[in-house]
């Protein structure tokens, strides 16, 4: 079991840590709804340290990524960032990831999810043998800590040296945080504004130890793995192993936006079948539900005793005081509105397709 820099700071503030991806991870601290609601009203302070983290570098990196995953890297500028997916031959999901360039234009850094990254590295290490690059896997040498929240800029910018409201949203540069240089990005996973710091390996503590002091006095506290998952399901963000894995194409999970059929990356053949199907007869949605049980990942979907679907990931919304959760259905019965049942112990349970995301915040 690996632990990140910051284990023996959770244990310290009284979290309950489980095994998570090969990860020893705090999943909450006090309450996992107290947590969500703390993030969408002030502010939240995250360990990343298990998310993997790879730098890119070499005369053909843009070729290489290109290859590798379905944006367009060709078209990202310095300093900006995309979300994409790493396919199979198949045009199946073997990851979703986000793509950086560098800011001085050098390479590229890319983030992956935790329990992903010994494939995706070995993927990335197959694909780089046919280009002049190099794959360099940074995770145990940099830490990466992140605060979400509506407070996030107001309290790193009391630790941070560039002004944080010229930084756009999915984008990053170099800056010093904590008086030590490091990259910072702006991006997240909760469906509020926030920052992440990558953190020269060492120094996570201190980086983490100056977030909480600068957020004293503004009601921002640690938050754990099972209010980040409600959150990124508030905000209709997908996760690997519920929304997307193997068996989903992007194209049905509803992140074609992230799909350029511009290049040419391992897949693309498969979804350009898939396409021209006129798609694969399922589609991803949005459930709310007013029943005492809340629908779960694999519960299955009625409608008039016949199963349509199953459920992908389910919530008690802190935000909206309602479940939801996120299924396939058939197509034809993916529109808004549409009346099904999931099954819990063999009882029928009354829910709705809705649209996502359910939460926005105010821009």
């Amino acid at each position: 079991m690996q632990a990140t820099k910051l284990e023996s700071t959770h244990v310290a503030l009284g979290a309950r840590m489980v095994p998570f991806a090969g990860w020893s991870m705090p999943v909450q601290y006090r309450g996992i709804l107290d947590e969500a609601r703390t993030v969408r009203t002030k502010a939240g302070l995250f360990d990343l340290g298990h998310m993997g983290r790879v730098q890119v570098k070499g005369p053909q990196a843009e070729a290489f990524l290109q290859r590798l995953q379905t944006n367009d890297a060709a078209a990202i500028p310095p300093g900006r960032i995309r979300y994409a997916m790493i396919l199979n031959e198949q045009g199946l999901t073997q990851d979703d990831i986000l793509v950086y360039r560098n800011p001085k234009n050098d390479g590229f850094f890319v983030v992956i999810n935790a329990g992903n990254t010994p494939r995706d590295l070995a993927i990335m290490r197959d694909v780089a043998k046919r280009f002049d690059v190099v794959v360099d896997d940074c995770t145990a040498t940099l830490g990466m800590i992140a605060i979400q929240g509506p407070l996030s800029q107001q309290i790193t910018q009391r630790i941070c040296k560039d002004d944080l409201a010229a930084l756009k949203y999915y984008a990053w540069m170099e800056t010093t945080v904590c008086g030590i240089p490091m990259t910072l990005s702006r991006t997240g996973y909760t469906g509020e504004d926030g920052f992440e710091v990558y953190v020269p390996n060492g120094n996570e503590p201190k980086v983490w130890a100056e977030f909480m002091a600068a957020g004293e006095g503004l009601g921002m506290t640690a938050i754990g793995l099972g209010a980040r998952d409600t959150l990124r399901h508030e905000a209709g963000m997908p996760l690997y192993g519920h929304e997307i894995d193997e068996t989903t194409n992007p194209l049905e999970a509803g992140l074609d936006w992230a799909v350029k059929m511009n290049h040419d990356f391992v897949g693309k053949t498969a979804l350009e079948k898939v396409l021209a199907a006129g798609g694969t007869g399922r589609k991803l949605v949005g459930l709310t539900s007013a029943s005492k049980r809340c629908p779960r990942q694999g519960y299955p979907l009625m409608k008039g005793g016949v199963q349509v679907g199953h459920v992908c990931s389910g919530n008690i919304s802190p935000t909206l005081d309602t479940n939801i959760a996120t299924a396939y259905v058939r197509t034809e019965f993916a529109t808004p509105g549409t009346p099904l049942e999931f099954v819990v112990r063999d009882k029928p349970e009354p829910c709705v397709v809705a649209a996502t995301p359910f939460y926005k915040r105010a821009r």
